[in-house]
């Protein structure tokens, strides 16, 4: 029950309850709200000056976190890029250079990946410039290493081109050494010919064995001729493709038959005496472009440093004629 306050009248000389007016009222509650507003925004101030609100702390801590991914996805895409450049180096100095391939141009490695269109919704982002080159170093990272993989594939398939070549071209001798006798001529292109008695050149090298010692094919290659000649006697020839060619001459007999696909080491024929010969022995050209090359520079796969020294130096010496 509220209090009901008196005064002193001194006309009628009695206490009489005080009545309160609209105004007194009026001014009452708004002074009473007033100190109420003054006294919360105190309130408020203290405790925002004290205390962080539980949504602006969340709010923080969501921030630190992601802080801490973007630093660590920043050191992953260094990482990234040191990678792609290792691999890089490798495919340019190391594997190209093996297959004699020319390296990818910087232009193409080094081009753009978009223009700054690309990136135009990410601009009303408050770090737009750090998002932006994040997007920029990703996409240009996703180049780099769909031009790698494109380059891989070309490695790819210039390696099966290669182990094709390497596989086709002349690389042994065409009589095993444990049955060689001696190397009885050389490759000489100025050579006085014994049974033609006039100067005629000596395109290949003739290895004396005993008659039917094993011919070997010295690199895959397709039997593209078999026949006997009056010059070379019973002789093949094939084609190891890549300009590359042999030709066996005065075999005693054939092992194969014309179009014949041949495999390095296979067995194709055997020494013999036939045409125009002077002895058991196998007459051995090596063509590139249809023109004779020295066959010793051929056989450094069945032998080694000593043993490829030796052999030229004996068929350097070689006195023996036989065709």
């Amino acid at each position: 029950m509220a209090k009901i306050r008196y005064y002193y009248n001194t006309e009628t000389c009695k206490y009489e309850p005080i009545k309160a007016t609209g105004k007194a009222v009026f001014l009452n509650i708004l002074g009473f709200l007033s100190v109420s507003l003054i006294l919360a925004l105190g309130l408020i101030y203290v405790y925002r000056s004290n205390f962080t609100p539980i949504k602006e702390s969340r709010l923080l801590a969501e921030n630190h976190d992601l802080k801490v991914e973007w630093e660590i996805l920043k050191e992953k895409l260094e990482n990234a890029y040191g990678s792609a450049g290792e691999l890089q180096y490798k495919d340019d100095n190391i594997y190209r250079v093996i297959l004699d391939a020319d390296p990818i141009p910087s232009t193409v490695r080094e081009g753009g990946v978009g223009g700054h269109d690309k990136y135009e919704d990410l601009m009303s982002l408050e770090e737009n410039q750090l998002v932006i080159d994040a997007y920029k170093g990703l996409d240009n990272l996703k180049k780099k290493l769909y031009i790698q993989s494109k380059s891989y594939d070309e490695i790819s398939s210039l390696l099966t081109e290669k182990e094709k070549m390497w596989a086709a071209r002349p690389a042994i001798q065409p009589i095993n050494n444990t049955e060689l006798k001696r190397i009885a001529g050389g490759f000489n292109p100025k050579r006085f010919h014994p049974i033609l008695k006039k100067i005629h050149p000596h395109e290949g090298i003739d290895f004396s064995a005993d008659t039917g010692t094993p011919i070997y094919a010295t690199g895959d290659g397709i039997v593209t001729a078999r026949y006997l000649s009056t010059s070379y006697g019973n002789v093949v020839f094939i084609n190891h493709g890549y300009g590359y060619q042999t030709v066996y001459a005065h075999m005693s007999k054939f092992n194969i038959k014309r179009g014949e696909t041949v495999k390095r080491g296979q067995i194709i024929g055997y020494v013999g005496n036939t045409g125009r010969s002077q002895g058991p022995h196998l007459h051995y050209e090596v063509l590139y472009n249809y023109k004779a090359i020295n066959p010793i520079n051929f056989f450094q796969r069945d032998l080694d440093n000593e043993e490829y020294e030796k052999l030229i130096k004996i068929s350097e010496n070689a006195k023996i004629i036989l065709d």
